[in-house]
């Protein structure tokens, strides 16, 4: 017969199952902050692109004429629901300089320079969705060009 045990083994034993089940837990809350980090940011991603895409409809749009901001509803996934209410901020004339000499092929337009202005334009769209808590700002420049007349009208 084998001299008294003193249990060493099971104490080391236990020791060891102890030190595993911590190292997966921490595992196991590090994979699942990752995971929504991850998210989160997805969630900023569209965001940004839904404010760049509204910025988008904006320009294409008879933009100067804006009197007042407005609300953009955007799909960003195509499945037919709305995903994300943009805002965008009435565009704001921010500058202007007398456009360069015209072209070669437009001299029969006659002295377009004169009555000719390059408009900087910036536009502000805002998302804030308040299901995921994501919020976004995009600002875009534009440069728009313009007789002398809307010039006068819209930057003054």
């Amino acid at each position: 017969m084998p001299a008294k045990q003193r249990g060493a083994t099971l104490v080391v034993g236990l020791i060891m199952l102890l030190l595993l089940t911590l190292m997966v837990g921490s595992a196991f809350t590090l994979s699942t902050t990752n995971l929504k980090a991850v998210g989160n940011m997805q969630v900023r991603e569209e965001a940004i692109a839904a404010a760049n895409a509204a910025i988008e409809l904006v320009i294409s749009s008879a933009f100067i004429d804006a009197t007042k901001d407005e609300s953009i509803e955007i799909d960003i996934n195509n499945n037919g629901i709305t995903d994300y209410t943009v805002n965008v901020a009435k565009p704001q004339c921010v500058g202007f300089t007398l456009a360069a000499s015209t072209a070669a092929s437009s001299v029969t337009l006659g002295t377009m320079s004169d009555s000719t202005w390059d408009t900087l334009w910036e536009i502000t769209a805002t998302v804030n969705d308040v299901s995921s808590g994501a919020s976004a700002t995009v600002r875009q420049g534009i440069r728009v060009r313009l007789g002398n007349a809307q010039k006068t009208n819209l930057c003054s």
